[in-house]
């Protein structure tokens, strides 16, 4: 990379560090810089260890890989559809996890099965809205975001028929985990090992995926393999967005937030937005899960209604600047 792409993301990547180490600090008990500094030095109250390294480490972590997540999915999809408003949750994904994982957790079963489900509802939802906008003729960008605001609000019905349907001991965990809650994220390696290895793969792509950016007309015409990267695309985007959804739940507009304003920041180069939104995203989702547990501590709010407040009313200025 040049220097013109090196220089946005350190500085990011010290935002996300400045991002997490005030997620450490802050919460119902407050942490000073010197008790902290003890603490990543395995010194200090034995109490205050516990609570970084056991609570807060693996809970900021956790958002950190599923904001970078839902970031990269969400520009992705922008990058398809040449659609500002493009984003797992707008379109439908988000809610074919959610389907997946929420039917895997009535079924009784955990770990990867659940992951599995959740993968197969995002993947299942995207061969659904891009099956209903094509219709008997091609898909234009306008047309399949309409579509996939439809799918999510029948996915919508369909999670409140289950939660009807579903045992009363189960139903406060289902909700608080629809509305996004990373109080129970205690295991944040895999979601960070995948937004690696997901930046290291899409990086490469990025000349290709600026050319796709113009129109598949023009990067077919300039040698790009149209047809296999959008479906690359397509199960990428599909692939991030479960494992978001089944680390943390349902999280709204970080994939359409953080994109966009990158992209009124840096351009439009993917080489850099990728990684960027990988960066954003994951320090937005630190810092409004931050938030979310201290605005009425020791009471906790669930991180997706932060992110909503954040994202509803940049949902609509963007869709009445695209009118």
């Amino acid at each position: 990379m040049t220097a013109r792409l090196w220089q946005p993301l350190c500085l990011l990547a010290l935002i996300a560090i400045t991002a997490m180490l005030f997620s450490l600090a802050v919460g119902s008990a407050q942490l000073s810089a010197a008790q902290l500094w003890a603490v990543m030095q395995g010194q200090g109250d034995p109490l205050a260890r516990t609570m970084v390294m056991d609570l807060r480490l693996p809970r900021a972590l956790s958002a950190f890989a599923v904001g970078g997540l839902l970031a990269v999915a969400g520009a992705l999809m922008q990058v398809l559809l040449r659609n500002p408003l493009a984003d797992p949750y707008v379109l439908g994904l988000s809610g074919g996890a959610s389907i997946g994982a929420l039917a895997a957790m009535l079924a009784g079963v955990g770990g990867l099965l659940i992951s599995g489900s959740a993968f197969f509802g995002a993947l299942l939802s995207t061969f659904l809205v891009f099956g209903l906008a094509h219709g008997s003729g091609s898909w234009t960008p306008s047309r399949l975001l309409l579509t996939g605001v439809v799918v999510a609000a029948g996915w919508g019905a369909v999670i409140t028929l289950m939660l009807a349907l579903s045992p009363a001991e189960r139903l406060p965990g289902m909700l608080y985990w629809l509305m996004g809650d990373l109080s129970y994220a205690r295991t944040p390696w895999p979601p960070l090992l995948l937004l690696l290895l997901t930046c290291i793969v899409l990086i490469p792509l990025g000349r290709s995926l600026n050319v796709l950016a113009r129109g598949p007309q023009q990067a077919a015409a300039l040698g790009v393999a149209v047809r296999p990267l959008e479906w690359g695309i397509y199960i990428a985007a599909s692939l991030l967005t479960a494992a978001a959804v089944t680390t943390a739940g349902s999280i709204g507009f970080v994939g359409l937030v953080v994109p966009h304003m990158l992209r009124l920041l840096l351009g439009n180069d993917q080489r850099l937005i990728l990684p960027a939104c990988a960066l954003a995203g994951g320090s937005l989702l630190v810092l409004a899960d931050t938030l979310a547990r201290t605005m009425i501590a020791p009471e906790q709010l669930p991180v997706g209604v932060i992110t909503a407040l954040l994202g509803v009313p940049t949902f609509l200025f963007l869709l009445y600047r695209s009118r």
